[in-house]
């Protein structure tokens, strides 16, 4: 069973979302159900098919979560400190083409979000940047060629 490496706001937002699926989601789809099948004709009842596949991506998704769960190894950031990256830094990189800053926080698959700054660890930007340091560059082959960045700074919590 192979552990799945996660920040605690990353494991505490994955059960948030099971409760949610489980508390509320569940018994929703349930009530829709019900309700669809009031209306007679099965074979024909869209309502029905639309809300029986609904609950099928629900538990699909809830199983997905608990198993994510259960292999969860939580790490938390502000126990961990150093000058090289490793999972959990926030890293602070300048792009060598365009000056361009930008910030990254290094999480597990389940949590990454680029837009809001956290890349997963199995990507490429990531696993270049894992044991650098403050003032190392890296090239990342991304899919519009090889970009060069430098690390600025590399913190953590």
């Amino acid at each position: 069973m192979n552990k799945v490496p996660m920040t605690l706001a990353g494991y505490d937002s994955l059960k948030e979302e099971l409760r949610w699926r489980q508390q509320e989601e569940r018994p929703r789809i349930i009530e829709a159900i019900a309700e669809a099948r009031a209306h007679g004709d099965l074979s024909e009842n869209a309502e029905y098919h639309a809300a029986k596949e609904s609950q099928s991506m629900n538990e699909g998704r809830i199983s997905e979560l608990e198993d994510f769960i259960a292999r969860a190894e939580v790490i938390d950031v502000k126990k961990l400190s150093g000058d090289t990256v490793k999972f959990g830094a926030t890293v602070v990189l300048v792009d060598e083409d365009t000056d361009e800053e930008k910030t990254y926080q290094i999480v597990g698959d389940q949590e990454a979000d680029v837009k809001s700054g956290r890349i997963s660890i199995s990507s490429p930007i990531a696993r270049a940047l894992i044991g650098k340091g403050a003032g190392d560059s890296i090239e990342v082959n991304a899919p519009g060629g090889a970009r060069g960045y430098e690390v600025l700074r590399v913190q953590y919590g």
